[in-house]
This record gives structure tokens, C-alpha cells and sequence, in this order.
């Protein structure tokens, strides 16, 4: 009886593994972005560095939900190792 050859994944397939990586620093730098955001507004003297950490938090916020979505894309797509 023959052997089944194997199937090879698709080329975008084999860049996923640096792909999640980046995703993965990617919602740790938007976590450490909200702390930074806490700190900073808890310590802020003015009201322009209210405005910096709330654009900050905010920022922090939108990128997280991005980095999120794509990690659920690649999930779906069963290239997404823990």
C-alpha cells in the first residue's frame, strides 16, 4: 500500500509562527501602554498630561482590539500555537 504524501502548508502558512510572535508583543505593548497611561495620569501636575495619557489609554485600547481580532483570525485559520 503507498504511502500518502504529506501535505505541505501553504507559504503563508510558514511565516505564521513569527507572524503570532509579533501579535503576541503587540498586546503586551498595549498592555504596558495602559499601565504607563495609569501611572502617568495618576502622577499628571496639568491638564495637557490628562490629555496625552487619555490619548495614550486610548491608543492602547485600539491597538489591543486590532491585535486581538487577528489573533481570533488565526485561530479560525488553525495557525495559531499557544
Amino acid at each position: 500500500m503507498s504511502k500518502k504524501p504529506e501535505m505541505q502548508k501553504p507559504e503563508r502558512y510558514q511565516t505564521m509562527p513569527l507572524t503570532n510572535e509579533c501579535l503576541k508583543k503587540t498586546l503586551e505593548l498595549a498592555d504596558l501602554m495602559l499601565q504607563v497611561a495609569d501611572a502617568g495620569d495618576a502622577a499628571r501636575q496639568d491638564v495637557g498630561c490628562g490629555v496625552l495619557y487619555g490619548v495614550l489609554r486610548d491608543s492602547a485600547y485600539r491597538i489591543k482590539k486590532l491585535a486581538e481580532a487577528e489573533r481570533e483570525a488565526h485561530i479560525e485559520k488553525g495557525g495559531w500555537d499557544n
